[in-house]
């Protein structure tokens, strides 16, 4: 697909030049990303479902462990505060595959903020719209080595779409879908 040269002036309808374009042409900036989406939930129950080891293993992780600034384990009910270490595991992968690090953020309204390990900075921050929550999730300080450059900024943003459809899911009613099987591998859903 990459290897085809195009025309610049007959082409533009290609797409497999628009998205050769979109990725190798334009001034991307790999150092960060943004998404929304919209939820039919309460912004406080959508709060509790990023804060919590209960509430993130409901939706996005196998395992969630939060210690408090001074070593303590925090209790699987309580919210996540601000300088907390976790270890994060994903359904279908084993244990040598997790993820350390700290929460910067939770203000216990609408705002959380997480080091994302090597990959960068998460922030999700929630506003009320009627019966929907808006719900904005920017990653950035991404390295933008060629390396990170896939595995962060495609890798993370293609996890997150998948995690924040499932969470829309959950939230209104819907069924997990999240791969479970960790004999399944190499799948979007885990």
């Amino acid at each position: 697909m990459f290897g085809e040269e195009f025309n610049l002036h007959s082409d533009y309808n290609n797409p497999n030049f628009i998205l050769y374009k979109l990725l190798f042409m334009s001034e991307q900036d790999w150092s960060k990303f943004s998404m929304r989406i919209i939820i039919h939930a309460k912004m406080d129950d959508i709060y509790n479902a990023w804060t919590s080891q209960n509430g993130l293993e409901h939706w996005f992780l196998r395992k969630a462990e939060f210690t408090t600034h001074d070593g303590k384990s925090r209790d699987p009910h309580s919210h996540i505060q601000k300088g907390d270490n976790y270890l994060w595991m994903w359904h279908g992968y084993s244990d040598e595959v997790f993820e350390k690090g700290e929460v910067v953020e939770a203000n216990g309204r609408d705002k959380v903020q997480f080091i994302f390990g090597k990959a960068g900075v998460v922030t999700v921050t929630l506003s009320q719209h009627g019966v929907y929550t808006k719900l904005e999730l920017i990653q950035d300080n991404i390295p933008t080595d060629e390396k990170s450059k896939f595995n962060y900024y495609i890798g993370c943003s293609t996890g997150w779409t998948f995690h924040l459809a499932n969470f829309k899911n959950i939230m209104e009613g819907g069924h997990d879908l999240r791969n479970k099987d960790i004999n399944i591998t190499r799948v979007l859903n885990s």
